[in-house]
């Protein structure tokens, strides 16, 4: 049960919040003063604080500083019947999660903390992972076959070649087989081959005797004796040169190598990781990389997906990596409006998830508010988007033709619905356009798929609403008896919701995400338009 803490010296106050929570099923505990809360705070803690900003003794602002300092990924709503500038800087300042003035409308309120407390599962979700997952996370289907694959691999000490564009996280892959793995308790030794000079790859990977050429002042021991009993990772291999080719088939074969000068050979008991961005089958073929050698490392192969390939998981990940700018920095982490959610969503990251940290460690630096909207985003990204758009935008339709499609008569908003089969048959999108049988902006009567015109989805609601106010009887106007808003409203939010999640394959908790509202809210509206039949369908 989602527990609430509202913290007021106003006992009416704490009566009213208390009851209206405990209907919505929330476990709610009230105090009266700054001080009983902190103590409280030693044996529990909630998954939201209200509290009052004036208060007897400490303040709602101290109460929010301290608060913070030991729970610091917990919303705290600031409550207050002063509605002065200076209040509301500081609460926001303090980070606070929202600044609520009395005296509050408390439909509105409820609404207000259970945001709250659907941010607080989502930060916790995010943690959750972090802690676990070796910050790896994601939702999609091929990062789940990813985390199947480590798996099925956690026993085993055969060798793996990973595949995947730059800054999708293959050495990350690599340390987790290594950490669930029977080497774990042994040590993790990474190369990038294509870092160091062909000259001294050789000594970095096998060591070299005292001597054994110009500078070797003393004996050194080599990457694969570093890794005796664990894991060395071998990342960019497909650059290796030719000659270490030969030395590396020969370890992994035999089982053994020499120090460079040295005579004495060395027993080599290291499970090899490679890790590549280029197309070996492509390199083999060019006579570029040996191809014994590239089938004894592709024994099992596993590909991570680009970052292109898993939107849905971009909103985790930029949780995620606002948190950690955020405690590098020693600030608040920032949240990024829906708008902007959906442009990041949109880009095509040709860096990857290591160009999403990057740009949320620029947003984090460089960001005005608390709440970052797209236009805070980076330059690059928004052009990139923008230009996107514009290409893929069709031609402007006169404005004489749009006045022509103005002046036909309006059709039902079930006609539209009606030509893609049926709300479940409307594209999987995910636009609130979609969602009406026809895509954005189509001129009404155009079948699907034509080019969009100049019209908006609002103007074909728009027609509709008028339709339907026409034909209404005159008795339901007169006795103010029409359903008529409740009917739209509620075809609106089923066709939205049906359409997110066929998008995300009836994942709620995704398509709750891509929406931009929490899990308890869409498990509500699903309730309340019955629309799990829908689902089991």
């Amino acid at each position: 049960m989602n527990a609430v803490w509202i913290v007021d010296d106003d006992q009416s106050i704490r009566w009213v919040l208390e009851k209206a929570l405990a209907r919505e099923g929330f476990a709610v505990r009230a105090f009266g003063t700054a001080a009983e809360c902190l103590a409280a705070l030693d044996d529990d803690a909630p998954q939201v604080l209200v509290s009052d900003i004036r208060m007897p003794g400490a303040s709602g602002i101290d109460l929010l500083q301290k608060f913070r300092a030991r729970r610091p990924g917990t919303p705290v709503i600031i409550m207050t019947a002063y509605s002065d500038l200076e209040s509301a800087v500081s609460a926001f300042q303090g980070g606070a999660f929202e600044y609520l003035p009395k005296p509050f409308d408390l439909p509105a309120a409820i609404e207000l903390i259970r945001r709250a407390v659907e941010e607080s599962e989502r930060e916790a979700s995010v943690e959750e992972h972090a802690e676990g997952g070796l910050d790896m996370l994601g939702q999609a289907p091929a990062m789940q076959e990813v985390f199947r694959a480590i798996g099925r691999l956690s026993q085993s000490n055969v060798t793996v070649l990973i595949t995947g564009e730059s800054g999708t996280g293959k050495e990350l892959v690599a340390r987790a087989l290594h950490e669930h793995s029977p080497r774990a308790k042994a040590a993790f030794v990474a190369l990038n081959t294509a870092a160091i000079p062909r000259d001294l790859l050789e000594s970095e990977l096998f060591g070299h005797e005292r001597g054994a050429f110009t500078g070797a002042q003393q004996m050194r021991r080599g990457r694969f004796e570093q890794a005796e009993g664990g894991t060395l990772f071998l990342d960019e291999i497909g650059d290796m040169p030719a000659e270490l080719q030969t030395r590396l088939l020969r370890v992994l074969s035999d089982g053994q190598f020499y120090r460079v000068g040295g005579h004495q050979p060395m027993k080599a008991n290291v499970r090899v990781i490679a890790a590549t961005h280029q197309n070996l089958e492509e390199r083999v073929r060019q006579g570029l990389f040996r191809e014994d050698l590239f089938h004894r490392l592709n024994v099992i192969r596993l590909r991570l997906p680009p970052l292109r390939e898993r939107g849905e998981d971009i909103p985790l990940l930029v949780r995620h990596f606002m948190q950690k700018s955020a405690r590098e920095l020693g600030g608040e982490p920032k949240r990024l409006s829906a708008e902007a959610m959906r442009v990041l969503q949109a880009f095509a990251w040709p860096g990857n998830v290591r160009q999403l940290e990057n740009a949320c460690h620029w947003l984090t630096v460089m960001a005005p508010g608390q709440v970052i909207d797209a236009k805070d985003l980076p330059p690059e990204i928004r052009e990139a988007v923008g230009v996107a758009v514009l290409e893929a935008a069709p031609r402007v339709v006169p404005a004489s033709a749009a006045q022509d499609e103005l002046a036909e008569p309006a059709p039902s908003l079930a006609t539209h619905v009606a030509a893609s089969g049926s709300p479940r048959g409307a594209s999987a999108g995910g636009s609130v356009g979609t969602s009406l049988g026809t895509p954005v902006g189509t001129p009404v009567g155009t079948p699907v798929g034509t080019p969009v015109g100049a019209q908006s989805w609002s103007k074909l609601l728009e027609r509709e609403v008028s339709a339907q106010l026409a034909a209404q009887p005159a008795a339901a106007r007169e006795d103010m008896h029409s359903d008529l808003m409740d009917r739209l409203a509620r075809e609106f939010e089923g066709t939205v919701i049906r359409t997110a999640l066929r998008h995300t394959r009836g994942r709620r908790i995704d398509a709750a995400v891509r929406l931009g509202i929490g899990r308890n809210t869409i498990t509500r509206k699903i309730q309340e338009l019955r629309l799990e039949d829908d689902e089991a369908a």
